[in-house]
């Protein structure tokens, strides 16, 4: 690595000690290590839940109608459904399917709105207009409502909708990323490395993409929350999991037709995609105050 190509790189005097602020920035928000203590809490059940939970059985399909829309009890914690189901067990397990939605529908929607973003950014003229248009098209319908539509015409089903959420994300990140880029491309150590001759994707993955990384972190945090919560729409509305797979969403929707009798079915569900929401989010917010050196 050459002295000028060391020049053209932003000043960072001191990581460590650049780390340990960021850090003293983080921990001093009472609501980011409450979001932090919720979705650590969320990914150990999701890792452990089928050792722990006390009738792995009835996670995927089990029947016993002998002790069916049980209320909650030192058993049956959280209840038991229709069938006999122990809700408790299936709202852990859940957890697992309701997180690995949440990561895969914001990974892909990562995968393929950076890139796009990056060349947004970096590019003139024809290219840049196409994937900016592009990228209008899907944020001018609500997302949701676009989902719900690809679900509709792929099938219902958890893989159909994790890909009909990911259509959804993506353009999100290259509005992000390419509006970051813009704000970079022209930078002093950018033109720097532009003069001694460093390749564009030089350019790119060294000096441009490392000041991007910030916004998206912070926007993929958040984003999990509300990918958690589109999966639960559309597995409330039929277009998700299906029965007997344990996805909340599902869960609250068969819960809905034993309400106000056996409000248990529907409850437990329901507090537990808000309690993982919110934690994404007030994580997210403190990620965002971390990262951001304005705020710090």
């Amino acid at each position: 690595m050459s002295v000028i190509e060391d020049i053209a790189r932003p000043d960072a005097p001191d990581r460590w000690r650049e780390y340990r602020r960021m850090w003293a920035t983080f921990r001093r928000s009472h609501s980011a290590i409450l979001g932090l203590i919720i979705v650590s809490a969320f990914l150990i059940l999701a890792a452990i839940g089928p050792w722990i939970v006390p009738f792995p059985d009835d996670a995927y399909g089990a029947v016993h109608f002998e002790r069916k829309l049980q209320a909650p009890n030192a058993t049956h914690w959280f209840g038991t459904d229709e069938v006999g189901l122990d809700i408790y067990t299936r709202v852990i397990i859940g957890a697992r399917t309701t997180l690995w939605i949440g990561l895969t529908v914001t990974g892909i929607a990562v995968l393929i709105g950076v890139p796009l973003g990056l060349l947004a950014g970096m590019s003139d003229g024809v290219l840049r207009e196409v994937i900016m248009r592009v990228t209008d098209v899907f944020l001018s319908i609500p997302g949701l409502i676009l989902a719900i539509a690809i679900v509709g015409a792929l099938g219902p089903g958890i893989l159909n909708a994790m890909f009909a959420l990911a259509l959804v994300w993506w353009p999100g990140y290259v509005r992000l990323v390419q509006a970051k880029v813009l704000s970079v491309r022209n930078e002093t150590y950018v033109e720097a490395a532009r003069s001694i001759g460093a390749s564009r994707a030089r350019i790119i993955f060294l000096h441009v993409l490392p000041n991007c990384t910030s916004p998206i972190i912070v926007k993929a945090s958040m984003d999990m929350g509300l990918a958690i919560l589109g999966a639960a729409s559309l597995g409330f509305l039929g277009l998700g999991a299906q029965p007997p797979y344990p996805e909340w969403g599902a869960m609250i929707s068969i819960g809905k037709n034993y309400l106000p009798d056996w409000w248990w079915y529907s409850l437990f569900p329901g507090l537990a995609i808000y309690l993982t929401v919110l934690g994404f989010n007030l994580l997210g917010d403190g990620l965002r105050d971390m990262l951001d050196p304005k705020q710090r």
